[in-house]
């Protein structure tokens, strides 16, 4: 079985898209398929190599696509639409002569016009688009719609999608990653991070919807005895964040790391948090973080806002849920978690079983599975 992964994306990139592309393609390789990651060329920064920088074994091909990128000077919406535009056009005369039987993608556009010519298309949904009307005859022609959680599937099954089209697949982990042998005080001497605090970890980008802000809002309801660790963020968000909250002096603003570091930083954490917006639709409803998955499989208790995105994978036995948008509340949650050890180590334990189920080896297995079935 041959797939073809179409993903408009830079390749390598700092965020988290760039993780489940690349982390899908090994895992679809791993259970036997034969894998081509078609991507744009576009300016990076990021010099290495997209296996060597994601860690990623080499085991399916990447292709790259002449793309108009325009975003580096300056024109971030309207480039952004001319390069997505100039790449569909070359997926589309790429891929309609090909032999190739399954094309998946996470973009619509290039799907969409695909979808005239081709059959066994399979579309990954991690929103809602407001011009749904647009592709209602899209999604009639296409094999399969894969969504990152059950708030979508009822999305798109109200408009009309039919019902066994749809898969619902939340995001993954690599459990491998997060099964360190170093120590929790190993782990802190590594990152050069306090030995006498209690710290309380965000990983992530600063994007309002995410909360960073919220958490840092928390923290100021505590001593210097608790340091709260942000790792994560774009350089020009990274700027603006450290602006914001300068006069706060129990939080360290680190700005990204590589993702291979990134289990170091939740093993030294006594707390880590997930203080995503309620005020916003892809994160009250749509999203499916990786970094949830990833604090499930650290084995440390976790805050985090009660919303339905959250709520579809995590519980009062798993975690603390906190009123969203609350500084006040997330501080009292995680408060609870710092000086409750014995009700941290037992909702950790938990989520750390639950997460045994969200791998991104299972969660290829049940897309193969639909496909084929379909």
């Amino acid at each position: 079985m041959k797939i073809v992964y179409i993903a408009n994306a830079r390749i390598p990139t700092e965020k988290a898209h760039g993780i489940q592309i690349m982390k899908m393609c090994e895992a679809f390789s791993l259970a036997g398929l034969e894998v081509k990651l078609v991507a744009p060329w576009r300016f990076n920064k990021i010099k290495e190599s997209p296996f060597d920088y994601y860690e990623i074994k080499r085991n399916f091909k990447i292709r790259k696509l002449p793309s108009l990128d325009l975003i580096p000077l300056g024109l971030p919406k309207i480039g952004f639409w001319i390069q997505s535009l100039n790449f569909a056009k070359s997926v589309f005369f790429y891929l309609l002569f090909t032999k190739e039987k399954n094309i998946y993608t996470r973009d619509i556009l290039p799907l969409f016009f695909l979808s005239f010519f081709r059959k066994n298309l399979v579309y990954e949904a991690h929103t809602f688009s407001t011009h749904f009307s647009l592709y209602r005859g899209f999604f009639q022609r296409v094999k399969a719609v894969v969504v990152i959680n059950q708030q979508l599937k009822n999305l798109f099954a109200e408009k009309g999608v039919p019902i066994d089209k749809i898969l619902v697949a939340p995001d993954g982990v690599d459990l491998r990653e997060f099964n360190l042998k170093e120590s929790q005080e190993e782990c802190r001497q590594r990152l050069n991070l306090p030995l006498d605090k209690k710290i309380v970890v965000y990983t992530g980008h600063f994007y309002e919807w995410k909360g960073a802000q919220i958490l840092a809002d928390a923290a100021r309801f505590f001593e210097k005895n608790v340091l709260f660790v942000f790792v994560g963020g774009t350089k020009k968000d990274e700027r603006r964040f450290k602006d914001n909250n300068r006069n706060l002096k129990n939080i360290l603003i680190l700005g990204h790391q590589p993702h291979s570091e990134i289990p170091y930083y939740l093993k030294a954490a006594d707390v880590l948090v997930l203080p995503n917006s309620a005020r916003e639709k892809i994160s009250r409803y749509y999203t499916s973080p990786i970094k949830m998955f990833e604090y499930m499989a650290s084995q440390k208790p976790i805050v985090a806002s009660d919303i339905p995105s959250v709520r579809e994978i995590l519980s009062e036995k798993s975690a603390i849920l906190v009123r969203p948008d609350s500084p006040q509340d997330l501080a009292k949650g995680i408060e609870k978690a710092l000086k409750s050890p014995n009700f941290s180590a037992r909702i950790s334990a938990r989520a750390y079983q639950d997460v045994q189920e969200y791998t991104w080896q299972k969660r290829t297995e049940s897309i193969i599975d639909f496909i084929k079935n379909g």
